[in-house]
């Protein structure tokens, strides 16, 4: 068995990647994604290829299956369990509204309804101690209540059940055996942290959404089976690791970002083969863009991520590790409008895989910016997707002419208008995950994916002065290929409040212990051994007084007193970078200790390729390109399937490959490595 597949399923195509490991050949397909059931999409594509999935060694699978049954609320009836007093803590949320002056803000409409709220007088001090205990006959009461409403999943989230989980678990006990057939998640195996409206939103969402994905991907694994499959499977997690399908069953919540985070894995993989540490990541598909920072090698993972938040709606928080990805509606799919004081958008609504823009010619009326570039000369209609399927520049310009109507300028101009808008939400993306967050773009690359990343790439590079963007092969697939290299992982996460000065050591070893315990046994379902086990520890400190933490690394092995120095110096630097301050005098706390669990698997070898050809033999020839205020200019174009190592292109020109294509501008140039990748100097 020689095979390592990824399949990635985006709003417009489904993305396959196989790698076979004895020949080293790489097979690329990309297939339109099936809305009415996604699985259709990924057994297309698999089909598609011809390959035999018995030769199956690996396979890792990223799902959009989650994110849509939130945003869509088209998951499970669900009901939620909850302490005494504490049933009403989804409806009042946080006080700090994302727009304060607001007078028509409507807060987020709770995914459990009242009526299906239930209360159970059970009691836990935040030390974890027992002040009242649960008792056995009145939750045999909720659970009949529970019966009659129909509900099919339930959530249980208690008070302080992050510090003692034995109500929880005896709840959940209760509830699985007078409820066969419905789902129970309790909070504290899904996460062990205080703040009881994100930890209950949390608990909540996982059990809206634990049926559909439950059924989802017990349906793709029985036809991959029934096509060869004799391994079990792996999903992408949101935390930048895989897990297999059986884990990922119990705890869904974790694939809410699944897709987007394998293309920054993948660009961190990159980046070690290449010595690129600083990294920004732009992966523009075909109903989103999306953007993440890797500084000094290491990815950003946060757990204060809100599902559904813009600047004027607070959103649902999702209280997991969750890669740091900052993702808006601008994608090759995203529609052209002009809102109601006459100002012209793009997205977030988009023409997503069916009907498509109106180039495809399925039935799309609405402009979009795939029609935009198509228009612009940026895509050859003759070559999209390869030439195997077939768009229509007449299609893209009637779609566009509305736009070009109103604000009576030509089809052209409009296209460039379309494309200007869609250029600068993008960077105002890549300025909220570096400049914001304190870091300059100079001293980054930038690696472009997805299918339009590197037709907007270079324009936005050179905007933030970024001198050097990697466009790395297949990267319409990037996001696929990243899940090959990816680990499985796991993070838990134990809230523990106590001062670092003096902290009981006794007691933060314990809890570090604890977790690389739980952390084993979950691997050791999945088939993972110890020793191919890595931890990482982390622990979010502040100073005294702070609403806010850091977080900052901890050694491995047992924890002295000797160690605690080192541990709030590394808090300090840490704090001085994100908020351009330290206080060395303030005292600092504890809030919460964290363990990321890897489990290393083997991952596919990357090689060096071979030597090049002639450079003429992959130019194409010549088309006219309209790089708005520098003008329309011929431009040559060349087939990336025929360069090699040491090829070298100034700009203006086209790169064109299957899925891709590659726009370099005047005053840029571009090289090809000895690994394929293609180096571009934006010239600034």
């Amino acid at each position: 068995m020689s095979l390592r597949i990824a399949v990635d399923i985006g709003g417009t195509f489904t993305d396959f990647i196989c790698l076979d490991e004895k020949t080293g050949q790489l097979i690329e397909e990309k297939t339109h994604t099936t809305p009415d059931n996604f699985a259709n999409g990924v057994i297309n594509a698999t089909k598609k290829t011809g390959i035999n999935l018995e030769d199956t060694s690996y396979f890792v699978h990223g799902t959009t299956v989650v994110i849509n049954a939130v945003t869509e609320r088209k998951g499970a009836k669900t009901a939620l369990v909850t302490t005494g007093g504490y049933r009403d803590a989804l409806e009042i949320g946080r006080a700090n509204r994302p727009d304060l002056y607001n007078y028509f803000y409507k807060k987020p409409k709770p995914y459990v309804p009242r009526h299906l709220r239930f209360e159970v007088n059970e009691r836990l001090n935040y030390k974890g101690e027992v002040l009242k205990p649960v008792s056995e006959a009145e939750v045999v009461e909720i659970a009949k209540k529970i019966a009659q409403e129909g509900v099919s999943a339930v959530a249980v989230c208690f008070l302080h059940s992050y510090a003692n989980p034995e109500h929880e678990r005896l709840v959940g006990k209760i509830l699985a055996r007078e409820l066969p057939g419905v789902e129970i998640t309790i909070s504290s195996n899904l996460i062990k942290e205080w703040r009881e409206y994100e930890r209950t939103s949390t608990t909540v969402l996982n059990a809206f959404v634990k049926p559909a994905a439950t059924k989802y991907l017990d349906t793709l694994q029985q036809h991959l089976e029934g096509m060869g499959l004799g391994i079990e499977p792996h999903a992408m997690l949101s935390n930048g690791g895989t897990a297999t399908f059986a884990r990922s069953k119990e705890v869904p919540i974790t694939l809410i970002e699944s897709g987007p985070v394998g293309g920054v894995i993948g660009a961190a993989a990159l980046g070690k083969i290449i010595d690129e540490q600083n990294i920004i990541t732009f992966d523009i598909g075909g109903t989103t863009a999306k953007t993440s920072l890797i500084s000094k090698g290491e990815v950003k993972v946060t757990t204060d991520y809100k599902l559904e938040w813009t600047p004027k709606f607070a959103g649902y928080p999702v209280k997991t590790p969750i890669v740091d990805i900052i993702e808006i509606g601008a994608g090759g799919g995203s529609i052209a409008w002009v809102d109601d004081v006459g100002v012209l958008k793009v997205g977030p609504q988009s023409a997503g895989a069916d009907p498509g823009p109106a180039c495809y010619g399925q039935g799309g009326a609405k402009p979009t910016l795939t029609d935009a570039n198509l228009i612009a000369g940026r895509i050859d209609p003759n070559s999209f997707l390869g030439g195997e399927f077939k768009i229509s520049i007449k299609l893209a310009k009637k779609a566009m002419q509305p736009i070009a109507d109103y604000f009576g300028i030509s089809v052209e101009e409009a296209a460039l208008g379309v494309i200007k808008t869609a250029n600068y939400n993008m960077l105002n993306a890549l300025k909220l995950i570096s400049v914001r967050r304190g870091y300059n773009p100079r001293d980054f690359a930038m690696v472009a994916q997805g299918g339009n990343g590197a037709i907007h790439g270079p324009f936005l590079a050179a905007e933030l002065k970024i001198k050097k963007l990697i466009v790395p092969n297949y990267p319409a697939t990037f996001s696929a290929w990243g899940m090959l290299m990816t680990d499985l992982r796991q993070d838990f996460i134990q809230t523990q409040i106590m001062p670092v000065a003096g902290c009981d050591l006794e007691k933060v070893n314990a809890i570090y212990r604890e977790m690389e315990q739980e952390s084993l046994a979950v691997y050791e379902k999945q088939g993972i051994a110890p020793e191919d086990v890595v931890f990482v520890r982390t622990a979010d400190l502040r100073y005294i007084g702070q609403e806010h933490t850091v977080r900052t690394p901890v050694g491995g092995g047992i924890i002295k007193e000797d160690d605690l120095p080192l541990i709030r110096q590394a808090f300090d630097r840490n704090h001085h970078q994100q908020y351009t301050f330290s206080l060395e005098a303030a005292s600092t706390e504890f809030v919460n200790f964290n363990l990321t669990a890897f489990g290393t698997v083997k991952k596919p070898e990357i090689k060096k390729m071979g030597v090049a050809g002639a450079i003429d033999d992959a130019f194409k020839g010549e088309r006219v390109i309209d790089f708005d205020e520098q003008g329309r200019l011929k431009c040559r174009v060349y087939d990336r399937a025929k360069l090699g190592p040491g090829h070298k292109i100034e700009g203006p020109a086209a790169v064109e490959e299957t899925t891709s294509v590659t726009i370099l501008y005047p005053g840029q140039s571009l090289v090809v490595d000895e690994y394929g990748n293609m180096i571009i100097d934006t010239g600034v």
